[in-house]
């Protein structure tokens, strides 16, 4: 069964217990799949693909065969108090990767406000983070909202807020493979991979960094330019960290070889407590373009 909300050229339509997508001008804008079937060891969550640009170029990849647990774009965590939300085998300092028996899952629980008007849409989402074992460790009010669509500028973008409650009844310690000791693989948090012709693409982030610099280095904002196969178009996806979130401005986890990924990594390579019956509030905006944008374009974008 389809839900349909329609607001002016936008419209949401809602494939019950699967997905929800958003059109504008008859364009697939995204899909997201809250209901994912997928196997355990992938550690089962909601995930954005595709994400397309106005022009209708994709700029995410699914289950690419290198890790078939990376979907897209979605919220996630490699290493929470021993367990593994991420998908796919945990580092383990001293001996590398191995797949344990650790992968927790995301769970959507309901929808509450569902809404489409004015060329923007807003989801309310709650959601259970559920360990290996089957027990509850966070409650999550997840908010998905598409804040503008701007054909004239020829770019769209998304806001989220993720509200973490901890509800295990101990701390709950985020950190990733770089707090274990792993150099240069500080990735959790929401996290971005791109499609496979988005190798090599340029990478830019304030304050001057470009490129391989960037990995791990604190900048408000980042920006992923990429080449599509096809179209021959270049794409812009835009990520930017807001003020109040932990260890604001961000530091980065980033990619352009071999793959195409960005991750906003609050716990990159230290680990960040959540006391129990704490919450933990994250928001980001991604901006998704057509185009390659020029580092002054980014810069009176992100400053405007």
């Amino acid at each position: 069964m389809q839900v349909n909300q329609t607001a002016m050229n936008t419209r949401l339509v809602h494939a019950l217990h699967d997905a929800i997508e958003l059109r504008h001008a008859g364009q697939l804008l995204f899909r997201y799949v809250y209901e994912p079937a997928m196997p355990a060891m992938e550690s089962p969550k909601p995930y954005f693909h595709p994400l397309r640009t106005l022009a209708g170029n994709e700029v995410t990849i699914y289950r690419p065969h290198d890790h078939v647990w990376h979907k897209g774009l979605q919220m996630t965590c490699a290493h929470l108090s021993g367990q593994n939300f991420w998908g796919g085998p945990t580092y383990v300092n001293g001996q590398g990767y191995a797949q344990l028996d650790n992968n927790g899952r995301i769970r959507h629980e309901r929808w509450g406000e569902l809404r489409c008007e004015d060329d923007r849409a807003d989801l309310h989402e709650e959601l259970k983070w559920i360990s290996s074992t089957g027990e509850t460790w966070i409650r999550e009010k997840r908010r998905i909202s598409v804040s503008e669509i701007n054909p004239a500028g020829g770019y769209w973008a998304l806001d989220f807020e993720f509200r973490l409650d901890n509800v295990r009844g101990a701390p709950l310690v985020f950190g990733s493979p770089t707090t274990q000791g792993r150099p240069l693989a500080g990735y959790g948090g929401l996290f971005w991979r791109g499609p496979r012709a988005f190798l090599g693409g340029q990478v830019l982030a304030s304050g001057g960094l470009e490129g391989p610099d960037i990995m791990g280095r604190r900048a408000p904002w980042l920006a992923y330019i990429g080449l599509h196969d096809g179209s021959a178009e270049y794409s812009t996806l835009l990520f930017i960290d807001q003020p109040g979130n932990v260890s604001y401005p961000n530091k980065w986890f980033v990619r352009n070889d071999p793959f195409a990924a960005v991750s906003f990594a609050f716990s990159f390579d230290e680990e960040y407590t959540l006391a129990p019956d704490d919450e933990l509030t994250l928001n980001y905006r991604l901006v998704i373009a057509d185009g390659a944008w020029s580092r002054e374009r980014i810069e009176t974008f992100v400053a405007s």
